[in-house]
C-alpha cells in the first residue's frame, strides 16, 4: 500500500455506496480549508447549529471540528480559544500561550480533528464503505474517542483500541458512545504500550471489514494539523501580539502521534518558529533511545511516529509524570486553588481556566517553561503550546495520586511545595537542542517500528528525510478540498 493516500478516487463503486450513505443521513462534509478558517460569526451557518448540542452525535457538529469555537462550544469566536499564562504562574518572562482543545465538540479534545480528516480521506477516495465496514481507531485515549464520535455521525461502527490502564473517564465516555460493547478493545499496559495496540490492529486487520485508521502513520493527521492547528496558533498569537514587537518564538507539543507538531512546520515557515517535541523522562525515546512507563496520558511512546517530521525539529524536552501528576492535583483541588488565589495572588478566573488543562496539557506547559529558561526568552518571545483536553478526563487520576502519596490529606503546605518544585524550580534538565546528527539519530529510531515491524519500504521511509516530501503533503490540501466538494455535490443530487 502507498505510504501516502493520494487525493484521487480509487474505487468508484465503494465511493458510490458512501455517497448513498451520506445522502441517507443528509450529511454535508466541511472541507479541510473550511475547518482551518470556518465561516465568519455572522454567517447563517451558526444559526443552523444553534440548537445542536456540542456533546451529541449530531451531523451538524462536523462543522464545529475547529479551533474557533466559543467558550460555550456552540458559537464561533473571532479568535481561537486560548489562555496566556503570566510570569506569576510560569516564573518566566516569556508569555506562554495555550490553545484550548476542550472547545472541540463531542469529545472535548482536539483529537477529533485528525479523526475526521482520516475517515473523510478514506470516504471520498472510495477506500471505506461506512455501511459495511468498521473503522478501527488505535489510540491511547482521545483519538479513538474522536474516531468513535465521527463514526457515529457517518453511520458506521467505530472500534476503539486503547490500553486498559488509561483513565476511567475515557472508558466511561466510550461505553456511552460505541454501538456495541465489544467495540471497545483493551490492550495490555498503559500510555507507553503503543506496540501492543499495533499488534491488536494487525490481528483485527485480518478481517477485511476492519479498516485501520492509524493516526501514527496517517498523513491526513499531519496535513489537518498543519493547516488547522498551525493557522489557529498564528491567529491566536496575532490577536495577542497586536502591533507589538512580540515574536512567535517557539511551538511546543508532546509527541503523541506527532500530528499536532505539524503546526510547528507551518509556524516555522511563516515566523521562523522553533519546534520542540515533548516526551516523558520516564520513557526517553527521543532523548536517549530509552524506554519505560509513565502516566502523561495522551502522548504515546517507545517509537517515533511515521508522520513526525523529525528533520525539521529543533528541541526535545523531557517532563516527568511526577510533575504532571502533582500539578493535576494542585490545580484541580480546592486546597490547591485556595493556595494559588490567597498565597500566590493569582486571579481567580485564571485559576479556574485550569479546568481546561488535562495531564498532557500540563506537560506541555512545563516543557514550555523549561524551553523558555533554556533559551532565555524575554517578554517579547511568545511560546505557543496546546491543551489537548481538559482536567475532566483525569479526576480519577488526581484522586488516585492523592490517595497514594497524600493519604493524610493534601494541605496548603503540600500545595506550596508542589508549586515551588514543579513550576518555580522547573529547570533546563532534559532539554536537548537538536544538531543535525541528533536529528538523524531520532529519525533512524523510526526504522525499527516502521520498516522492521510494520512493513514500510526502506525507500518510503527514507523519503521522509527531505523537506520536499512534507511540502508535497502540504500542497495536497486543495485537491482534498476538491474531492470533498465533489462528494458533497453528489450527495445533494
Amino acid at each position: 500500500m502507498a505510504l501516502v493516500i493520494e487525493p484521487q478516487v480509487v474505487d468508484s463503486r465503494r465511493r458510490g455506496r458512501a455517497v448513498a450513505q451520506a445522502k441517507k443521513l443528509k450529511l454535508e462534509l466541511p472541507t479541510f480549508s473550511q475547518l482551518a478558517n470556518p465561516p465568519a460569526p455572522s454567517s447563517d451557518l451558526w444559526k443552523k447549529l444553534s440548537d445542536a448540542s456540542p456533546d451529541e452525535a449530531d451531523p451538524r457538529n462536523l462543522w464545529r471540528i475547529h479551533w474557533f469555537n466559543a467558550a460555550n462550544r456552540r458559537d464561533r469566536d473571532t479568535v481561537p480559544g486560548h489562555v496566556v499564562l503570566p510570569k506569576a504562574i510560569t516564573g518566566v518572562d516569556a508569555p506562554i500561550l495555550v490553545l484550548l482543545g476542550r472547545r472541540f465538540p463531542m469529545i472535548g479534545a482536539h483529537k477529533v480533528l485528525p479523526a475526521y480528516a482520516g475517515l473523510i480521506e478514506q470516504l471520498v477516495t472510495g477506500l471505506f464503505d461506512p455501511a459495511e465496514q468498521k473503522a478501527v481507531w488505535p489510540s491511547t485515549g482521545n483519538y479513538c474517542r474522536g474516531g468513535v464520535a465521527v463514526s457515529r455521525i457517518l453511520g458506521c461502527r467505530g472500534v476503539a483500541v486503547l490500553p486498559e490502564g488509561m483513565s476511567r473517564e475515557r472508558f466511561d465516555w466510550l461505553e456511552k458512545w460505541v454501538l456495541q460493547p465489544d467495540d471497545i478493545v483493551r490492550t495490555p499496559g498503559t500510555e507507553s504500550n503503543v506496540k501492543e495496540i499495533y499488534d491488536k490492529c494487525a490481528e483485527l486487520q485480518r478481517d477485511a471489514n476492519n479498516v485501520i485508521l492509524n493516526q501514527f502513520s496517517s498523513f491526513s493527521n499531519y496535513l489537518i494539523h498543519h493547516e488547522c492547528t498551525g493557522r489557529a496558533a498564528e491567529a491566536a498569537f496575532n490577536a495577542y501580539a497586536g502591533k507589538s514587537n512580540r515574536q512567535l518564538a517557539a511551538f511546543v507539543s508532546a509527541t503523541g502521534s506527532s500530528g499536532t507538531l505539524a503546526a510547528g512546520d507551518y509556524l516555522k515557515s511563516k515566523w521562523g518558529t522553533k519546534i520542540a517535541a515533548v516526551e516523558a523522562v520516564e520513557c526517553p525515546t527521543m532523548l536517549n533511545n530509552g524506554f519505560g512507563e509513565h502516566n502523561i496520558q495522551g502522548i504515546g511512546d517507545k517509537h517515533v511516529p511515521l508522520i513526525q517530521n523529525v528533520m525539521n525539529m529543533d528541541f526535545v524536552v523531557g517532563v516527568s509524570d511526577r510533575v504532571t501528576d502533582q500539578l493535576n492535583l494542585l490545580f484541580g483541588s480546592a486546597v490547591g486553588r485556595k493556595y494559588l488565589a490567597t498565597r500566590r495572588k493569582i486571579d481567580a478566573a485564571l485559576v479556574a481556566a485550569f479546568d481546561d488543562f488535562g495531564i498532557s496539557s500540563l506537560g506541555n506547559i512545563v516543557a514550555a517553561i523549561k524551553l523558555a529558561k533554556y533559551m532565555n526568552y524575554g517578554p517579547d518571545d511568545v511560546v505557543v503550546t496546546v491543551a489537548t483536553d481538559s482536567a475532566a478526563m483525569y479526576r480519577s487520576e488526581s484522586d488516585h495520586y492523592q490517595a497514594k502519596h497524600y493519604d493524610r490529606g493534601f494541605d496548603e503546605v503540600n500545595a506550596g511545595e508542589v508549586f515551588g518544585s514543579c513550576l518555580t524550580a522547573a529547570a533546563t534538565d532534559h532539554v536537548l537542542e537538536l544538531t543535525e546528527m541528533e536529528r538523524r539519530r531520532v529519525f533512524n529510531l523510526g526504522y525499527y517500528t516502521w520498516v522492521e515491524q510494520q512493513g514500510v519500504s526502506v525507500a518510503d521511509f527514507e523519503a521522509r528525510r527531505s523537506q520536499s516530501f512534507w511540502r508535497n503533503v502540504q500542497a495536497s490540501l486543495p485537491e482534498w478540498d476538491r474531492l470533498i466538494e465533489e462528494f458533497n455535490r453528489e450527495v445533494r443530487q
